[in-house]
């Protein structure tokens, strides 16, 4: 009987979930067992999904998964360039305003914007004989839409975008030469993709767009030619990231430090590091399998990512012909390399269609035998049932929570009063609960060991200077002395500014809810 890759994919998944269970940190409570089990079960669902898209009788359906990827990321180039020429506010409340020179639409930050951007870049790809043998006006659409995707790649001046535009061209100039030299010996072959030298022609299209949109936006606004001419701010750079990273990584090689740990082993660390320490709270390692590898240890992050690389290689996407897949090939290609520079996969939209692609590419291969499982009807309504149940759960809980840390005369009216105490009891976010208590709490010597106890256990969801200060004084006032000047010269490497104004008895941060 021939392997079927489908279930493997799935197991993967399911395995990957328990990988995370096992190796979560003791500190942090249900929550980040929660949300890697949600994130496991969210791709797992996408995966049932994209493999119904399968099958040739699905040919529609298909068309608006790449018609959704395509108006999503035009939708997002509009808002980035509202939002990089500094008029943003016009669409007021419907997206942020970032500043001139900012581009991200309603994503969390640049490089995001700009993976969007490039997904939707692969689906016009997809689309284009479609829009070709269309009447005219829809081939200057197509024309727009492209053109619109270049100028807002290019005002992200995200360097992984750029990355991932160059990676995009280049793939699909090979490919088009491919169908051309499919038509020289088969003249009824398709052509499904522009000329190659078309293709290669977006390239200095892309810089020359990169060069005009700052001079167009006016001075102080950064451009693509700046950012890589002059690279990160000092201390900022992936290469400090990385190598702090690697010294966390040999401290705890087998086990690593425990799931959402990092943050708290690079504090922790502050006075141990060889060489330059990355100076802002380090909660990611930029790149996936590192990452892997700091929280869960080096067996668990080869394990992982030694069966997605085993899924790949016994795939062949060298030896792709089907458009749909090919297309598919190409979304999955965006977030893995934006995965070895940054996080993708820690935000929805990126793992929904992670899983999507992994549904299309290790599908069943047979869905008549697929179908006689007898799992193979109820588990995707069952799957997306549960995710809806925890979708519902999350946002109910987060309305609740995120009550006290807003200004009291805009929380609900059950709520505005002793908020604090009406907040107890949350799985999800019970670490928000935690850092609001300790943020509102004055130390005394009536509560000192009551505070410490908190300050010990939010340190390891939030290392930053309030949560420091208080660790500091609740255990100067147990007459805990060493460790009181121990953290306090981890605080003075950590966060220079904020120690300086601590020791003057000025107020740190006025954020706090």
């Amino acid at each position: 009987m021939r392997f079927k890759p489908y279930p493997f994919v799935m197991a993967w998944l399911a395995a990957s979930a328990v990988l995370i269970a096992v190796f979560q940190s003791p500190y942090l409570g249900a929550a980040p067992w929660l949300s890697a089990v949600a994130v496991v079960f969210a791709a797992g669902t996408a995966a049932f999904v994209g493999a119904a898209l399968v099958p040739k009788d699905r040919a529609q359906m298909q068309a608006v998964l790449a018609h959704g990827l395509l108006w999503a990321g035009a939708i997002s180039a509009v808002l980035g360039l509202l939002q990089y020429y500094d008029l943003a506010g016009l669409l007021h409340p419907w997206t942020t305003e970032p500043g001139a020179g900012q581009a991200f639409g309603n994503l969390r930050q640049r490089n995001q914007f700009a993976s969007l951007i490039s997904m939707a870049l692969i689906a016009a790809l997809w689309l284009y004989e479609r829009y070709r043998t269309g009447p005219p006006q829809r081939r200057l659409l197509w024309v727009g839409i492209v053109s619109l995707l270049l100028v807002a790649a290019a005002a992200s001046t995200s360097r992984t975008g750029l990355l991932e535009v160059l990676a995009i061209v280049g793939v699909s100039a090979f490919i088009a030469r491919r169908e051309r030299q499919a038509r020289r010996a088969d003249p009824e072959s398709p052509l499904r993709l522009p000329a190659p030298l078309t293709l290669l022609s977006w390239i200095p299209l892309y810089f020359a767009i990169a060069w005009l949109l700052p001079q167009l936006a006016g001075s102080g606004v950064d451009s693509m030619v700046q950012r890589l001419s002059e690279g990160a701010p000092v201390g900022h750079s992936r290469m400090i990231l990385w190598g702090n990273v690697l010294t966390l990584v040999a401290e705890h090689p087998w086990t690593g430090w425990g799931w959402g740990e990092l943050s708290f082993a690079h504090y922790m660390h502050s006075t141990l590091y060889p060489g330059e320490r990355f100076v802002e709270i380090l909660d990611n390692a930029h790149n996936l399998p590192l990452h892997l590898a700091v929280e869960l240890g080096i067996p668990a992050a080869a394990l992982i990512c030694g069966g997605f690389l085993w899924l790949v290689i016994t795939a062949r996407p060298w030896r792709e012909r089907d458009p749909f897949r090919l297309m598919a090939w190409g979304l999955l290609g965006v977030i893995v390399l934006h995965s070895l520079l940054e996080y993708p996969l820690w935000y929805g939209p990126f793992q929904m269609v992670f899983g999507l692609c992994l549904g299309i590419l290790w599908s069943a291969e047979n869905h008549s035998e697929a179908s006689a499982w007898p799992w193979a009807r109820t588990l995707p309504t069952v799957a997306a049932a549960v995710l809806l149940a925890i979708v519902g759960y999350a946002s109910w809980d987060y309305i609740r929570i995120s009550q006290i840390y807003l200004p009291r005369d805009e929380r609900l009216p059950a709520y505005e009063e002793d908020t604090l105490a009406k907040l107890q009891g949350s799985w999800l976010f019970a670490n928000q609960v935690g850092f609001a208590k300790l943020t509102l709490t004055s130390v005394s010597s009536s509560n000192a060991a009551e505070v410490h106890a908190l300050a010990q256990r939010v340190l390891h969801f939030s290392p930053e200077p309030r949560v420091i200060v208080k660790l500091i004084e609740s255990a100067q006032l147990l007459g805990r002395h060493e460790e009181a000047r121990t953290e306090a010269e981890r605080f003075s490497i950590a966060f220079p500014l904020e120690y300086g104004l601590w020791l003057e008895g000025k107020p740190i941060d006025s954020s706090a809810p």
